[in-house]
């Protein structure tokens, strides 16, 4: 787990995450797009993305997204999280997750879960590059909540067993 200024590790968490009592390793790994939507919904092209981060409170946070993880799917084998911070050029992963669990249906919407929280909760902040020379702060809408809090949310709206 972790946030890195290098490439995402992603074979290597595929590897990590990959043990003899799951027969499933579901990943999800977030890109840089060479395009955009603007909020008048006029599409922008985008040569890169800078990712500012308020680093001492990403990682216990990716940690307690993992740990939300197992208490909702106990059976969960190995989660990793993972978020670029500083420059990322297109198609270059900018977050990664990675659940290991005994059968899919476990580790998929796991993984689910952990990106949906990640996005909620993790203090991550986004600048896009246009190739016309402009640049711009990235509104999503989203307020950056506390894990337990997102983690709640997400199960009441899902109606799945919410994390203790």
């Amino acid at each position: 787990m972790g946030l890195t200024r290098d490439r995402v590790p992603v074979a290597e968490a595929i590897e990590w995450a990959t043990v003899a009592y799951c027969g499933a390793v579901v990943t999800f790994t977030g890109t840089v797009r060479d395009h955009n939507d603007d909020l008048t919904g006029h599409r922008t092209g985008i040569t890169g993305i800078d990712y500012e981060a308020y680093d001492r409170h990403v990682e216990p946070r990716l940690g307690r997204i993992a740990r939300a993880a197992r208490a909702i799917w106990p059976g969960l084998g190995r989660v990793a999280l993972f978020h670029r911070s500083g420059p990322v050029p297109v198609t270059e992963a900018s977050v990664l997750v990675v659940v290991s669990a005994p059968h899919r249906s476990e580790a998929f919407i796991a993984a689910r879960f952990c990106i949906d929280v990640l996005k909620e909760s993790v203090p991550v902040w986004k600048r896009e590059y246009g190739g016309d020379g402009t640049s711009g702060w990235v509104a999503t809408g989203n307020r950056i909540d506390d894990v337990e809090a997102a983690a709640h949310r997400w199960c009441r709206d899902r109606n799945e067993e919410p994390a203790p």
